[in-house]
């Protein structure tokens, strides 16, 4: 069963002026399209062939560089697309907006913690919120497509926010200004869906 490239729920454009149309439409139908590409090939006649995404990086040898890479790269993106949203984003509430408070003081505090989580990842990565069984909830950042589900990567925990700090989810628009880019990502931030997420996983 192959891994297939997701559809997004929105048009390339509809993230304007935050995230531009080129931007997007080359970041999902070239760069998510090749890690799903390229997993699918990794995976080939192997035992991971019909397992989750979920279930092969929790699982995943981390040595087998072409499906940490590209399994990662397919997980990440998959839940970048879902986490911003044009419209109906929702605002923070609930049980989610007490485990951020809990954690982090208040919603400025949170803010600032994941924008210097991302601004401070050194090259291309990842700032991730993630959610631990009994609801807390912290802030890591990773290295290249690694996320918090893969094993000793030091976040642990379940993603349920993610920003993607690699210079091709921002560089058309926004060139080294990576900052500029983490302060519009908040605008277009899908509080529904990571509540969701929140609820699901804690």
């Amino acid at each position: 069963m192959a891994f297939e490239l997701p559809k997004l729920g929105y048009a390339y454009d509809a993230l304007e002026p935050y995230i531009d149309a080129k931007t997007m439409e080359i970041h999902h139908s070239k760069h998510h399209n090749g890690y799903t590409t390229n997993l699918n090939k990794a995976i080939a006649g192997t035992a991971l062939e019909n397992k989750t995404i979920e279930d092969i990086l929790t699982n995943l040898d981390m040595s087998n560089g072409a499906v940490r890479n590209n399994g990662g790269g397919f997980y990440n993106h998959s839940l970048f697309w879902k986490v911003i949203s044009p419209e109906d984003k929702g605002r923070l509430s609930g049980e989610l907006k007490n485990a951020i408070d809990e954690a982090f003081g208040s919603f400025d505090a949170f803010k600032q913690a994941f924008s210097k989580a991302a601004a401070t990842q050194f090259g291309s990565g990842w700032a991730w919120l993630c959610v631990h069984k009994g609801g807390k909830v912290d802030i890591c950042a990773t290295p290249n497509q690694d996320n918090p589900l893969m094993p000793g990567i030091g976040c642990g925990g379940t993603p349920i926010l993610g920003i993607d700090v690699w210079e091709h989810a921002y560089y058309l628009n926004y060139q080294n200004r990576r900052p500029d880019y983490i302060e519009a990502f908040f605008n277009v931030i899908n509080w529904n869906e990571v509540e969701r997420r929140y609820a699901q996983n804690k």
